[in-house]
């Protein structure tokens, strides 16, 4: 992935703007893609430090330049794009009109997410009404979005449809003096005064006639980030939204250009039934009692369906599954770890050995064999779980059965960024726990890539 950035060819100017951006996943997604950045927006000090010094590499061709400007204006091609470090709130993107191709950006989620204090729309932190008073003010072509699965919990089901439903009608602003559950009656009421007679709400919520710029329409699709290439079990939902002048038989194209998704656990499964099966060749130094260890495990019957195979963690270490292939990572010597020493170098950057892991029940290492768990934006201090890989050396444990278990370590910074498809160019601000706290809350670069290049494509096939 490291040498993507330069075989970027924009062959238009196609437009994209980046709300939330934290430490750049999906902006960087976005414009490998083949989108041109005009506008950056995050509050975080240290996450605009790291996009301000990943700025110029896969981030963006042109740099950027922090700017206290609250009426920003879009930069000409060639020049940097202005990144606003504070409330988004606060910006007036009148200038921004009709000018862009993709709005894309991640409303803080801790309101929605199982991790936080879920209250939903009650919480402060939700900042999905200052997302769709972008969209008002800039009208984007499309619009996505990704947040945690939580937010489609039962418990906010009723939201968010509302959500949903302000996503179809952006310019049908709220009275903040009356509540949402108002709102989104009214919402729902225009809706069906607009659908004739014995037609029927056609893909993204709108009937197929409905040409009028100021509705979208929206589909919600919830994904597991592995089936996207991703070396995560990440689940997500993702809503992309298009401007209803957008004819629907481009957003169904669109549709099928992203089902079925291309990765499957049983492809990886398929591949490594067998001792001298694809994935084993692909590591032969994968000791036999591991290899082993991971074929007992596997299903007895399992379904060909043409997909590839599912990332692993081991894949992420060894720099497999990208292209070009990335060099593999140094190894961590566990002697080391109380030193904390640098194993990576100016080339792997936070490569960087951490002591003091520990497993407990309850929280489960990350097996090098099977997609890593989610990482997570919490604590990153608490010894074991997301943040711990299990080695492939057998130490002496006299609890365990057999007398025996297998290492582990906690994972390092940079192991972490390439389960988040980072290039290994991308570099964090601030200390361990700050840096694994924007990956923990981006969005893996391989799956902004894949929606963002569908959405271009799609643009492209439409002509708009």
């Amino acid at each position: 992935m490291g040498d993507q950035a330069e075989e970027i060819n924009i062959t238009n100017d196609r437009t994209s703007v980046e709300l939330f951006a934290g430490g750049g996943g999906l902006a960087m997604g976005v414009h490998l893609a083949g989108f041109r950045p005009v506008l950056f927006n995050e509050f975080n000090k240290r996450a605009c430090e790291t996009l301000l010094a990943n700025a110029g590499k896969t981030l963006c061709d042109d740099g950027l330049v922090r700017t206290e400007e609250t009426y920003p204006v879009l930069p000409p091609v060639g020049a940097p794009a202005p990144l606003y470090p504070g409330d988004v709130r606060d910006l007036d993107l009148g200038k921004f009109e009709n000018e862009v191709d993709v709005l894309a950006g991640g409303p803080p989620c801790q309101p929605f997410s199982a991790g936080g204090v879920a209250k939903g729309d009650e919480d402060k932190r939700n900042m999905f009404p200052a997302m769709f008073n972008a969209v008002r003010e800039m009208r984007p072509k499309v619009v996505i979005c990704e947040n945690v699965r939580g937010l489609m919990r039962k418990s906010f089901a009723e939201y968010f449809t509302y959500i949903h439903n302000q996503l179809r009608l952006p310019h049908e602003r709220r009275d903040d003096s009356i509540p949402w559950q108002e709102h989104d009656e009214k919402l729902r009421d225009r809706i069906d005064e607009t659908l004739p007679e014995g037609e029927e709400l056609g893909i993204g919520g709108l009937w197929a006639k409905d040409t009028n710029p100021d509705r979208y329409r929206v589909l919600v699709l919830p994904v597991n980030a592995a089936d996207y290439g991703v070396p995560q079990v990440r689940r997500r939902v993702v809503m992309v939204a298009f401007r209803a002048d957008i004819a629907p038989e481009h957003v169904q194209a669109f549709y099928d250009r992203i089902t079925p998704p291309p990765f499957s656990e049983a492809a990886l499964f398929l591949s490594m039934r067998d001792e001298d099966g694809p994935y084993w060749r692909r590591h032969p130094e994968v000791p036999p009692h591991v290899k082993a260890r991971v074929i007992a495990r596997l299903p007895k019957v399992i379904k060909d369906d043409g997909r590839k195979p599912w990332r692993t963690l081991r894949d992420a270490v060894k720099g497999y599954g990208v292209e070009p292939r990335l060099e593999p990572l140094p190894e961590v010597d566990t002697e080391r770890l109380a030193e904390k020493f640098d194993f990576g170098g100016d080339e792997f950057p936070g490569h960087i050995g951490w002591p003091g892991a520990r497993i407990y029940k309850g929280h489960t290492p990350n097996e090098l064999d099977r997609p890593a768990k989610t990482v997570k934006a919490g604590v990153h201090g608490v010894p074991g779980g997301e943040s711990v890989m299990e080695l492939d050396d057998l130490v002496e444990d006299p609890t365990a059965p057999g007398g025996e278990s297998y290492a582990h370590r906690y994972m390092t910074i940079r192991e972490t960024a390439r389960v988040m498809t980072f290039p290994d160019e991308w570099v964090g601000s601030g200390p361990r726990g700050e840096q694994m706290r924007q990956l923990g809350n981006a969005v893996p670069v391989v799956l902004g890539e894949f929606f963002a290049r569908a959405v271009k494509d799609t643009l492209d096939a439409a002509g708009v």
